[in-house]
């Protein structure tokens, strides 16, 4: 059989939502009529959770040096409404990158945002792993103790926790994540395998909030994932040194032409009724 390369199940066709406007997100990415609005930085091993409004732009940084982060969102104002994982790897990609889009659950099935920037895009390693991930999840202290026997606390999906409970979520809010400046892949036997963080001080990773966010952000225990492994303890173990901040910005952009013609998007126009309603005939 002669080699060939599958077409995508889902294609970008012409005007569909998943063909989008590139010289509009473009601008955006590039335009330095910004006025910052918030900015922090998250320390290591730790989680915060933050809103960005619609049509503002969040920059996610590296400026210590290679550093993995856990990015998880929800429409601001209804938290059932949150990102899907498995739907915008199917629509996209495994790993995402400019110009792709960070989809929610059913049923609204809208864009929440769209990468406008990304610094490391076209990375792949020597075994085709690429950058910014969705091919795995959250680090998380349930499946640490059942391979390591231990208990450790400050894993992703704890941090997540944390970080949402002032907005009145609970843990099983937090669901999966875009693993920011990961990187992954799969091996010649299909299993899931990570490599270190190839960011650097220069790095970043920008979205447009396509609707009003709230966000939560985790510095993964594991840092740059150069020394990666289970059942290390806190404060002693090989991956604190590889453990570095996070900065996080959000910005309103300032030159109102930007978004001339932009609307937010609507949920997806299906009524919802799943054959519950008895067909007249």
């Amino acid at each position: 059989m002669a080699d060939r390369t599958p077409a995508p199940a889902y294609q970008a066709t012409k005007g569909s939502p998943l063909d989008v406007d590139k010289d509009f997100y473009s601008k955006i990415g590039s335009s330095t009529s910004r006025k910052l609005t918030e900015s922090f930085e998250l320390p290591i091993r730790s989680g915060k959770a933050f809103s960005v409004p619609r049509g503002h732009v969040c920059r996610i940084s590296t400026p210590y040096g290679p550093q993995v982060g856990d990015l998880n969102l929800w429409a601001r104002d209804n938290p059932r409404e949150r990102f899907w994982a498995s739907r915008t790897r199917q629509l996209h990609r495994s790993h995402v990158t400019t110009f792709d889009r960070l989809w929610s659950c059913l049923p609204y099935l809208r864009p929440m945002c769209t990468i406008v920037s990304d610094t490391l895009a076209g990375y792949h390693d020597n075994f085709g792993g690429r950058v910014h991930d969705l091919l795995g999840t959250r680090c998380d202290p349930y499946v640490n103790q059942l391979l390591s026997g231990k208990a450790f606390d400050f894993h992703c999906h704890s941090n997540l926790t944390r970080a949402i409970l002032p907005f009145g979520l609970v843990e099983s809010d937090v669901h999966d994540v875009l693993n920011v400046f990961q990187v992954t892949g799969l091996n010649s036997d299909g299993q899931y395998y990570m490599e270190p963080c190839p960011a650097t001080s220069q790095d970043y990773f920008e979205f447009f909030a396509e609707i009003d966010l709230l966000c939560a952000l985790s510095t993964c225990p594991g840092g740059d994932l150069s020394a990666w492994g289970w059942g290390k303890e806190s404060g002693c173990d090989d991956m604190l040194a590889c453990c570095r901040p996070l900065v996080v910005e959000v910005f309103k952009l300032t030159d109102s032409t930007l978004l001339e013609g932009w609307e937010s998007p609507k949920s997806a126009a299906y009524s919802g009724v799943h054959g519950l309603q008895m067909p007249m005939f």
